[in-house]
């Protein structure tokens, strides 16, 4: 029986999102496998299972160089966002930071035009190399700067995040149009996968290294979420803990950059999502943020793909307007805001 007011209500709430999740993620999973297989069939060339089975060569050619690359890269890049802001949120012990609200992705979008602009003949490993960097470096500095907020309010950390953003994006900005590169922010900033054929998409297959190592430290990122003093005092090296988690924020929003773009609110709202259904076990959710991921990101590439054909909407800005919308929904929450 639970000791207080509090611990009851914590009790309840984990004992209905588990009940919740018990039926929910089971068809999310069903879903995912649907949203994938509809991924490399849809799109302007013809696709059907019928002309695969019939062994239409031409079809099992665009189905390998288009398709598969491209449904690849929506997983790989759902997978690494949303693990990221498992890291970012457990490290900050804020809910609401994730890459895209703590300036981590706007620091790789300056080290990919800084490549552009000096290193023009770099190849895609080179680029790769200087976001993470940047994106590195960045994520360091905010965290030396929130360390510094002494209101650690909940609403703060992200605004923090958001402004330090906001500054880096305005110099990027700057730099773009005085070395003649809009475009390429302007493109960057439109992350899609339109782009996406075999030989361009194969870098993000280093996110899966995150993804495995996120896996294997969840309980070391669990302990550190609670604090510097805490986590000492439970034998864990905090410092080595965080340097690497960051070290994982910094190489997966790296390499999605180059590849794919800046892909908002996913890192964010999916593990919100999942930790409502679930509770706050953070290795066995793990792979239901995973999944959930997949689904979202899939799901808003494909209204992307269909609803202006033959253009399409990028994937940024569909994923823009769901996740702001989930992100409405998870602030204003009850349950959410009971458990904060």
């Amino acid at each position: 029986m639970p000791s207080s007011p509090t611990a009851a209500r914590t009790g309840s709430t984990s004992t209905t999102a588990s009940g919740a999740g018990r039926y929910l993620l089971p068809g999310i999973a069903v879903l995912c496998v649907a949203l994938v297989i509809a991924s490399m069939l849809v799109g302007e060339y013809h696709i059907t299972i019928g002309g695969l089975l019939h062994g239409d060569s031409e079809m099992w050619r665009m189905f390998f160089i288009s398709r598969v690359p491209r449904t690849l890269a929506l997983i790989f890049a759902g997978v690494a966002m949303s693990f990221s802001g498992v890291i970012m949120q457990r490290l900050t012990q804020n809910r609401f930071v994730e890459p895209t609200t703590a300036g981590t992705a706007e620091w790789a979008g300056l080290g990919i035009l800084l490549c552009f602009m000096y290193i023009p003949g770099a190849s895609p490993l080179v680029r790769m190399a200087v976001a993470t960097t940047m994106a590195f470096l960045g994520t360091v500095v905010f965290l030396a700067i929130i360390n510094r907020v002494r209101a650690r309010k909940t609403a703060i950390v992200p605004l923090v995040g958001l402004m330090l953003g906001a500054v880096i994006g305005a110099v990027t900005t700057y730099i773009a149009i005085e070395g003649n590169m809009l475009q390429a922010v302007v493109a960057w900033r439109s992350g899609g996968f339109a782009h996406i054929v075999r030989g361009f998409y194969e870098p993000l297959w280093a996110v899966l290294v995150v993804a495995v190592a996120c896996y294997l430290m969840a309980n070391y990122f669990t302990i550190a979420g609670l604090g510097r003093d805490v986590a000492t005092s439970l034998g864990l090296d905090y410092g080595r803990t965080v340097a690497i988690g960051v070290t994982m924020v910094a190489l997966a929003s790296g390499v999605t950059s180059v590849v794919v773009g800046f892909i908002p609110f996913l890192g964010l709202v999916v593990p919100n999502v999942v930790s409502m259904l679930r509770g706050d076990d953070v290795r066995k959710n793990l792979p239901w943020i995973g999944v959930f991921a997949v689904v979202l990101v899939v799901a808003c590439d494909l209204i992307g793909r269909v609803v202006v054909r033959p253009m399409e909407i990028p994937t940024s800005v569909v994923m823009g307007v769901v996740g702001a919308t989930a992100f409405l929904a998870i602030i204003l929450s009850r349950r959410f805001r009971d458990s904060l």
